[in-house]
């Protein structure tokens, strides 16, 4: 097997080398292509384009493998916590007891939010989206932590990750009150991360309120899930925004308004509005799927297939169980769980599906649970973005650590006009 690819045009020849990756993939670097060729390669959507060299997540999407620094996501999500599993991926390697309790522990005690801050939450009109106050809350964040945000300080890094860590799900649950008009609730130290979260989002200060362990199980694992997943559009998002040398709030704040686009943090959103017009039409499911074979017809089965996947998401097959465990214990029967059911039944069962290899995504069953704890469809993107904090983190940290790494600059196919005169106001007819 050679080492290199050739590219020959116009009478000159390019030798681009063959990278690989620690699973084998393989790679054309192409970054002197260039100054060698004058040429450059067109991807929309960079499909085929390799922005990084990542030790963090490897996804096999045609086997359905998904592995955290080289752990399976099942065990992680069946044993592991979202703090243990946010150390992981921002450090490299899963904590000892002592660095676990330190680790949670830092994040523990920087929950609470500067009083300074409940003014910019009260600015916000009664129907704002929260993800919009999350994106703008944590980009002020770093106004408050100005001597601590240098992105080439390693102190100021860390200090940095355990206040986003900590902070991030106050601001997610303030702006959930602030959008139902209740009083904010504090955060309480005695609670675990996703306990605490649960907490700050039901509770009213006029009485006592304990969250229901099994749906801080459910929510931990729904985190973990989330937590990364390689070079997507938000965590590239993080990595550009990042390459500037700007500080780590700013980054992650730009990651959050790139996860609220309906493509991305928003598509469990759209599953559960799919599944309420399905609902609406007696749970015929046999017709919308028929639908959505008809190449005519716009409708298409939201939360069923991946950019990445060609297999079942491993990250489905996790949560569908945890979903019927929830559904079953917060709802009872619920029409929408019995319609998803079916749908994927009878999906999985049609040949177009099978021959596209369109498998149930993680979109698809996270919302129900989402919706069974009572929580708004305007919230769901949020809480995508609380599990995928840790994962933006090591991105943006190993970003900023690469020695590689150079200010993000796509280049472009013009297709513009070619030079033209400019012609006075007064002489255009």
């Amino acid at each position: 097997m050679t080492d290199h690819a050739r590219v020959e045009y116009d009478g000159q020849t390019f030798e681009a080398p063959i990278v690989v990756g620690t699973e084998q993939e393989r790679g054309l670097d192409v970054s002197k292509l260039r100054g060698s060729t004058g040429l450059i390669t067109y991807d929309p959507g960079y499909a085929n384009t390799g922005s990084a060299r990542s030790a963090i997540t490897f996804i096999d999407g045609d086997a359905g493998i998904l592995r955290y620094r080289g752990y399976p996501i099942e065990p992680l999500a069946e044993q592991s916590s979202f703090i243990e599993t946010s150390y992981l991926l921002i450090h490299g390697e899963l904590p000892t007891r002592e660095q676990l309790r330190g680790f949670r522990d830092q994040i523990t005690h920087h929950t609470l939010l500067r009083e300074d801050m409940r003014p910019l939450f009260d600015a916000f009109p009664p129907d704002a989206h929260p993800m919009a106050i999350l994106s703008a809350a944590t980009s002020g964040l770093s106004t408050f932590y100005q001597d601590h945000y240098d992105p080439l300080d390693p102190a100021d890094v860390e200090v940095s990750t355990y206040r986003l860590m900590a902070k991030l799900p106050t601001v997610a649950a303030w702006s959930y009150k602030k959008s139902i008009g209740q009083p904010y609730v504090y955060p309480q130290n005695a609670l675990g991360y996703a306990e605490n979260f649960l907490h700050m989002m039901f509770a009213v200060p006029a009485e006592d309120y304990h969250v229901d362990p099994e749906l801080t199980n459910a929510l931990t694992q729904l985190l973990i899930l989330h937590a990364d997943h390689e070079q997507n559009a938000s965590t590239s998002t993080v990595r550009l925004v990042g390459s500037t040398h700007v500080n780590i709030y700013a980054a992650i704040a730009a990651g959050i308004s790139a996860l609220w686009g309906p493509r991305h943090g928003g598509a469990n959103q759209e599953v559960i509005q799919m599944l309420e017009e399905i609902a609406a039409a007696e749970g015929n499911t046999a017709s919308f799927i028929a639908r959505a074979k008809d190449r005519n017809d716009p409708f298409r089965l939201m939360g069923f297939g991946h950019r990445v996947y060609k297999n079942y998401d491993p990250r489905a097959k996790i949560i569908k169980n945890t979903a019927d465990t929830v559904i079953n214990k917060l709802v009872g029967d619920d029409p929408l769980f019995e319609v998803a059911r079916e749908l994927e039944e009878a999906a999985l069962q049609d040949d177009y599906f099978i021959e596209k290899k369109l498998y149930p995504n993680v979109d698809f069953y996270s919302g129900l649970i989402y919706r069974a704890m009572g929580l708004p469809l305007n919230m769901f993107p949020v809480l995508f973005a609380l599990g995928r904090l840790p994962g933006w983190v090591a991105q943006w940290k190993e970003m900023i650590e690469d020695s590689e790494t150079r200010i993000g600059r796509p280049r472009q196919i013009y297709v513009g006009p070619t030079e033209r005169d400019y012609v006075p106001i007064s002489q255009r007819s």
